[in-house]
């Protein structure tokens, strides 16, 4: 009975702190809206159209100063990812030059397996251009960053599949400047000179300036795809959903075993059951 006492004081208070935790993040920010994306849930798939244009929100903004070391260029043709064609992706990776020392010149063109170009050699590069601070890199920075929930709602994740955090972070951070002065904070607030005032990020003083702002980006729209608002708005989905596959690409397939095992188990469960139904029928209980 002491045992089963102790059991139930230490779920309390664990409930307690997760709790606690949850407090303290409202405190330091404003809450993190759950955004509605096409990958959500056990049976939500990326939209290529929206990887396409989070892609080239990151190639012509974000890939100088963040870089995607662990993404190969070959990727972005891969079934389940921005569905560009092999030809597409080899020359873009053309475009960009890698050290090779056994080149003529010490250096080549990139071809579809090498991974995405760094734009500093080093990090103290990175820091130096950066006012000393280093920009993380973006291959699975998606997974790495989430949101906080209190208790009992986190435990509706577990029945809708809620694996979104990152994303909605990311669009958060990205439309959490102050528009009117990007560097202005609240009164009472001291933001440190080269810092911006963000209502998302941990402790509110980011060193990245806004990224984006409307009409910043005109988009390649492919054939028969309808226009999108060049809006900051819709620029933060597209490359939070962009993020989400960098850190995920492998999402899709993933879910489809996932739904094929389920539907294993449940098959196997009934032939177990009905084989025990024939095994017992003639045995008196």
């Amino acid at each position: 009975m002491i045992r089963v006492k102790s059991i139930i004081a230490a779920v309390l208070v664990t409930f307690g702190l997760a709790g606690a935790g949850a407090v303290v993040a409202a405190e330091a920010g404003k809450e993190i809206q759950k955004q509605s994306w096409s990958f959500s849930g056990p049976f939500g798939t990326y939209d290529q159209n929206q990887l396409q244009r989070g892609f080239q929100i990151f190639r012509e903004v974000c890939s100088s100063c963040h870089g995607a070391r662990l993404i190969a260029f070959r990727n972005l043709y891969e079934p389940g990812g921005p569905g560009f064609s092999e030809e597409q992706v080899k020359a873009l990776a053309a475009e960009y030059q890698i050290a090779d020392a056994t080149a003529e010149t010490g250096q080549r063109p990139r071809v579809a397996a090498d991974r995405w170009p760094n734009p500093f050699p080093t990090e103290q590069d990175a820091r130096d251009a950066n006012g000393g601070a280093y920009p993380p890199d973006f291959s699975v920075l998606a997974k790495a960053r989430g949101t906080t929930q209190p208790f009992p709602w986190w435990i509706l994740n577990y029945f809708t599949a809620y694996q979104e955090g990152g994303a909605d972070y990311i669009y958060a951070l990205l439309t959490g400047y102050h528009e009117e002065v990007p560097a202005s904070a609240p009164e009472g607030f001291e933001l440190a000179e080269g810092k911006y005032y963000n209502d998302y990020f941990p402790g509110h003083a980011i060193g990245m300036g806004p990224p984006l702002a409307d009409g910043l980006i005109t988009y390649e729209v492919g054939e028969g795809e309808a226009a999108v608002p060049l809006t900051l708005d819709q620029y933060s989905r597209d490359v939070a959903a962009f993020m989400q596959w960098m850190a995920d690409p492998h999402m899709v397939s993933r879910k489809e075993a996932g739904f094929r095992v389920m539907l294993f188990l449940f098959l196997f469960a009934g032939l177990m059951w009905a084989v025990k139904r024939r095994l017992w029928a003639k045995v008196e209980h």
